[in-house]
């Protein structure tokens, strides 16, 4: 049940997410891929200070046993057929966080670095550098993840509460809200008896819906087909009482199109936001980038105060469901190339356009 943090699967991670970490000479990345250069023939872990090669000349495997199959030799300077220290502690916070997921009740901070066989405050360090949070707030995050997978199974909320670990159903509540967005009990039967207005507008880039709860904007959403883009909202919330045509609302909407066309004023708007502790302070930070100006997945990293998490950044922005109002379209890559968005990447290209403008 790993919420995600600690590194991104060869599975999640593309060709251009594993350029970047080679042109950004990611550490974090060490261990998860190879990078070898068809004109040496020689393959190097992502954070190898030799010289960089064209694009066209890299290829990817997985491990040292691929690329030495496909005929590569390792780099005498980065050994990438060694573990390394960057994969031991990596290895070390995943199996932490193996055994977080799969506790009953949270381990104790003594209990992991003991099984781990380090002292506290290293443990604590190494944890916050791999994940980008502390190992009490992946607990957190995993215990809430269970309350909703429960929830979403039509478990009570008492017993949903108990089976993920909560001692006491109080400190659940204490935090559902920021958890859920709603009550669990709504969250529960698909968004019953919550209100939800929305309002589907067209603009220069298509189809855009905006949706809000009693907290803020929920959703900002762009399409190319304005029913596909309602039927996600209700796949979202399929028992929420979704209202349309409210005119008070219908000026946000004007508000929030205005600013696509013409991104002159700041776009300030109560927003509800959901997720990880780790996406709320990665959307924070995305949100202080003033318009007209760009970051890479690096500067966001380094901005939280986690220079390494860099791959959990680039997840990060991926979960963003409000756009424009977290601007995950002003990060880019190192280089200053635009890397995907999941509203399409003409999309952020003539946002930034515009913007630049300014």
């Amino acid at each position: 049940m790993s919420i995600g943090i600690v590194e991104m699967s060869r599975q999640q991670m593309t060709d251009d997410d594993r350029w970047q970490a080679v042109q950004e000479r990611d550490a974090s990345a060490d261990g998860q891929f190879v990078f070898a250069v068809r004109t040496t023939g020689i393959y190097c872990r992502p954070s190898c200070s030799s010289r960089a090669a064209l694009r066209k000349n890299v290829a990817f495997y997985g491990n040292a046993q691929e690329a030495e199959h496909a005929g590569y030799r390792p780099c005498k300077r980065c050994k990438p057929q060694d573990l390394g220290p960057a994969r031991e502690r990596a290895e070390m916070v995943a199996k932490a966080c193996r055994m977080i997921e799969e506790a009953e009740e949270p381990p104790s901070l003594d209990e992991l670095a003991n099984k781990a066989g380090i002292s506290r405050f290293y443990f604590h360090r190494v944890f916050k550098e791999v994940t980008g949070i502390t190992p009490k707030a992946y607990a957190a995050e995993c215990r809430a993840a269970r309350v909703r997978g429960e929830l979403s199974r039509g478990a009570s909320v008492t017993g949903a509460i108990f089976d993920a670990g909560y001692n006491a159903s109080s400190r659940f509540y204490e935090e559902s809200d920021k958890r859920l967005g709603m009550r669990p009990t709504q969250y529960r039967d698909g968004g019953r008896d919550a209100r939800i207005r929305f309002a589907v507008g067209e603009c220069t880039l298509g189809s855009i819906l905006i949706a809000a709860t009693d907290r803020g904007v929920c959703a900002i959403d762009f399409g190319d087909e304005p029913e596909l883009l309602v039927t996600a909202l209700q796949d979202r919330f399929p028992k929420a009482e979704l209202i349309g045509g409210d005119p008070e609302f219908e000026n946000m909407v004007a508000a929030v199109i205005g600013y696509v066309e013409d991104p002159q004023d700041s776009l300030d708007l109560p927003l509800d936001i959901r997720g990880t502790a780790f996406q709320q302070r990665v959307w924070e930070a995305l949100r202080s980038i003033p318009a007209g100006e760009t970051a890479s997945y690096s500067d966001i990293a380094r901005e939280i105060g986690q220079p390494r998490a860099v791959r959990a950044v680039a997840q990060a922005c991926g979960a963003n469901n409000i756009a424009i109002a977290i601007p995950c379209h002003r990060v880019v890559r190192t280089d200053g190339a635009l890397s995907g968005y999941r509203w399409g990447v003409e999309r952020k290209a003539e946002l930034l356009n515009r913007e630049a403008r300014l």
